[in-house]
């Protein structure tokens, strides 16, 4: 990892993890939460494409000479401390949490990521973070039965944008973190942040606000 631009290995490394997580959370919320088959089985199916994705990550992290291994181990603690505050409570908790949460942690690394790939980063390594930062079949089955659950229920709209900010708050608790422990990461989020961090957290929670109206949410105060 020597010849990559600083920061890359904890750029990697924290993205196989939250791959690895997602995974077994998406599985774990499938078997506890999920109310039908239909359900159970196309919430597994997403769960398997994010362990594709960290396969990919892990080969990519060793094939740049890096244990996979050392190159998780920081963001262990951090990534499992977010699941373990953000465990959803029902299947329309667990879905918004595969959405909302999941999907200001993509934006975190996004802007690491694309800030660092225009200074210079591997066409092969560029190709390969594309792919696992799309989101577009999670988001789909998300919105579609949150928003049926809203039409039928618009009551559940209050509880659901209550744990919503909670996800994103957690969230932006254990990026502060990630990013004071790893020095290099923190450099790049403040490059991606024209400088600063508070720029950065700016446009992840207008990010938010976004998702929050694709779901029939409102963001609040």
């Amino acid at each position: 990892m020597s010849d990559s631009p600083p920061g890359i290995a904890d750029l990697l490394g924290v993205l196989a993890y939250a791959e690895l997580t997602a995974f077994l959370r998406l599985a774990e919320d499938a078997t506890r939460h999920a109310p039908s088959l239909t359900d159970r089985a196309a919430l597994g199916g997403l769960a398997a494409v994010e362990y594709a994705h960290f396969e990919l990550l892990r080969d990519r992290i060793a094939s740049l000479g890096v244990d996979p291994e050392e190159a998780m181990a920081p963001f262990v603690g951090p990534l499992d401390a977010w699941h373990a505050r953000t465990t959803p409570g029902d299947w329309l908790e667990a879905l918004v949490k595969a959405y909302v949460g999941t999907g200001i942690a993509l934006d975190f690394y996004r802007e690491a990521f694309y800030r660092e790939a225009a200074a210079g980063m591997g066409e092969e390594t560029r190709s390969l973070v594309d792919e696992v930062l799309v989101d577009e079949e999670r988001s789909q089955f998300a919105v579609e039965r949150v928003r049926a659950a809203l039409e039928e229920d618009p009551k559940l709209a209050g509880r659901l944008a209550l744990w919503s900010r909670r996800l994103v708050g957690e969230a932006l608790s254990q990026g502060r973190y990630v990013a004071e422990a790893r020095p290099a990461l923190a450099e790049l989020l403040a490059e991606a942040a024209g400088g600063e961090i508070g720029k950065l957290v700016t446009r992840l929670t207008e990010e938010h606000g976004e998702r929050m109206a694709a779901l029939g949410l409102t963001p609040g105060p």
